[in-house]
């Protein structure tokens, strides 16, 4: 076996998937697939026996999420480099993928030579992002930092979360509906949205909303 062969391991929770892969990397003679994993957790495993170059890595699996294996994956002993191939580009997946470590990002509409050349700069230690994505984190550097939310604002944000109309948080909190529209506008500007569903969604992604544990007792 050459010397230079970039040993792989592919980790998807979906069969036809990994097969996929598998077909787009079997012409190649420089890469060979050397383990295949259904989880996270079988993943970092077969890493942690197999020491591979690179590991393509899906970002939503059972057992331990991709982020979770690429956090295990990075710290451990095996000097292998992370690759997320997944199909989401949101901000937040991007942005958890590579604080976990992951030196590149690809979707699944990647062609054979993309993936092939990412694989190759993986092996290298470059890091590889497919142009959407790299757009995705440019914009993303130069939107201006918004300033945190305010402890009203909160208040407001949780009361959305609750399923309460503006007149309701208004009772709730002892202000104007008016002045509650206010607060939510300005909650919109600083998390970059344009409604109230995803103003919580982003809230709770960013970890600005906690969502308290329900009572169990009826």
């Amino acid at each position: 076996m050459p010397q230079d062969r970039i040993r792989v391991v592919v980790a998807d929770d979906h069969t036809v998937m990994r097969a996929g892969v598998l077909a787009l990397l079997a012409p190649e003679p420089g890469i060979e697939v050397v383990g295949e994993a259904g989880n996270g957790r079988e993943a970092v495993e077969l890493v942690e026996r197999l020491a591979p170059d690179v590991a393509l890595i899906d970002l939503r699996m059972p057992v331990l999420d991709g982020v979770a294996a690429t956090t295990e994956i990075v710290a451990g002993p095996a000097a292998t480099g992370v690759l997320i191939l997944t199909t989401y580009d949101t901000d937040t997946d991007i942005e958890r993928a590579v604080e976990a470590g992951a030196i590149g990002y690809l979707l699944k509409d990647t062609t054979r030579e993309q993936l092939v050349d990412a694989i190759r700069s993986a092996a290298r230690g470059e890091t590889v992002l497919a142009p959407r994505v790299a757009q995705l984190l440019v914009a993303r550097m130069r939107r201006p930092a918004q300033p945190p939310l305010t402890a009203r604002e909160l208040d407001v944000l949780h009361g959305v979360a609750d399923g309460l109309s503006n007149a309701d948080i208004g009772r709730r909190l002892v202000i104007a509906e008016a002045t509650v529209k206010t607060h939510l506008l300005r909650v919109f500007a600083k998390l970059d949205v344009s409604d109230r569903t995803h103003a919580v969604v982003v809230a709770l992604e960013r970890g600005v909303l906690v969502r308290p544990e329900r009572d169990p007792r009826p």
